[in-house]
């Protein structure tokens, strides 16, 4: 099977190349390559791979800048996600598309199924659900994951900011009152790939299990970097509410995502996030990535 991986230098696309099964031939466009805001850039791209499959794991992800440049976003989040969608019914290929925790509210504070109902109240959270709406109304076949707080050894992410500004500040403050699921990318890639061998197909969740705000894993990130010799030592870290520090964009309060169905179908066993960041911290500390 020929899949071709859109958004490949994001940390999803990445740690989809280190995971894929024997049997995939896989191609990989991103920018240069493609450009989401062309669509005949988007149209060369698909129709000179001609793949089997396509995963859609570009987006526009700076949540508050979005709020500014709302045209940009709805263009990469939703018109270009339109446009792959098409394309892919006129070819007859299998879509995959990463979405997002966003497109939810988090003002139920009770895991969100995949049947719930979107309410998005950002920019960011709109446009990716638009995103989704242009895949299920293009495609009988398909399927839509959303995750939320990913991160990986590569690119930037909110373990790897952490550990850098633990290293250099007296103390930092983060917000308490966030409650949702860190997710290494790593777990989602082989997820991925686990649902296209099973042929699974739908709007499902996935995140690794368990729940956290955003101090209880920045605290957890300092335990483990400590253990990992990527800190020399504890500084004090501070929990602050989320009114201390207003952003452009609004957040989700509690975003936590229910996976069960998606895990019973996948036939695989959760895996708490503090596992899952034990397993990417050691992995920075052998390459001192970050």
């Amino acid at each position: 099977m020929k899949v071709l991986v859109l958004g490949a230098g994001g940390q999803l696309g990445w740690e989809l190349q280190r995971t894929y099964p024997p049997d995939v031939t896989l191609v990989f466009c991103d920018v240069p390559e493609v450009d989401f805001f062309s669509s005949d850039s988007i149209f060369k791209c698909i129709t000179a791979t001609r793949p089997d499959c396509i995963i859609n794991a570009a987006a526009y992800t700076d949540v508050d800048k979005a709020e500014q440049e709302p045209a940009a976003a709805d263009r990469i989040n939703h018109a270009a996600v339109l446009e792959i969608a098409r394309l892919c019914r006129q070819h007859h290929i299998f879509m995959v598309h990463i979405s997002t925790d966003f497109v939810f509210s988090g003002r139920h504070f009770k895991p969100y199924h995949p049947n719930d109902t979107p309410d998005p109240e950002s920019v960011y959270g709109k446009t990716k659900l638009a995103g989704e709406q242009a895949v299920r109304k293009n495609l009988d076949e398909f399927l839509i994951i959303r995750t939320a707080g990913l991160y990986s050894s590569h690119g930037s992410n909110f373990v790897k900011t952490m550990l850098r500004l633990m290293q250099g500040k007296p103390e930092i403050k983060v917000i308490d009152d966030q409650i949702g699921t860190p997710t290494w990318a790593h777990g989602l890639a082989r997820a991925v790939w686990t649902a296209m061998d099973k042929n699974i197909q739908g709007i499902f969740h996935w995140t690794d299990a368990g729940v956290a705000s955003w101090y209880d894993f920045a605290v957890a990130i300092q335990e483990v970097g400590i253990r990992a010799k990527l800190l020399e030592k504890t500084i004090p870290i501070v929990p602050v509410s989320s009114s201390q520090y207003p952003t452009p964009a609004k957040r989700p309060m509690y975003s936590v995502l229910d996976k069960s169905s998606f895990w019973q179908k996948l036939g695989m066993t959760p895996v708490c996030w503090r596992v899952q960041l034990r397993s990417m911290v050691k992995e920075l500390s052998a390459s001192r990535i970050c």
